[in-house]
């Protein structure tokens, strides 16, 4: 079942977002990734057998504060 997850990332730089999309572009399952929000401050995985509390945790470990905002059947 594909699933999107919607994520908040804390990012201060272009830097920083082009290594969060990088992480969630490597982990499993993952079809699609983008960029969402006025300040380009939220990650959007779309994906098939995504686990969003591991990727949560590899981006809090990677980038900076991450929160789960929502995830739905997409």
């Amino acid at each position: 079942m594909k699933q999107k997850i919607v994520m908040k990332v804390h990012m201060n730089s272009q830097k920083c977002r082009t290594k969060a999309l990088k992480v969630v572009a490597s982990a499993n399952g993952v079809s699609f990734v983008g960029l969402e929000g006025n300040e380009k401050e939220k990650v959007v995985v779309i994906g098939e057998g995504v686990d969003a509390v591991k990727l949560t945790n590899c981006l809090r470990k990677k980038v900076g504060h991450t929160d789960i905002l929502s995830v739905a059947a997409a």
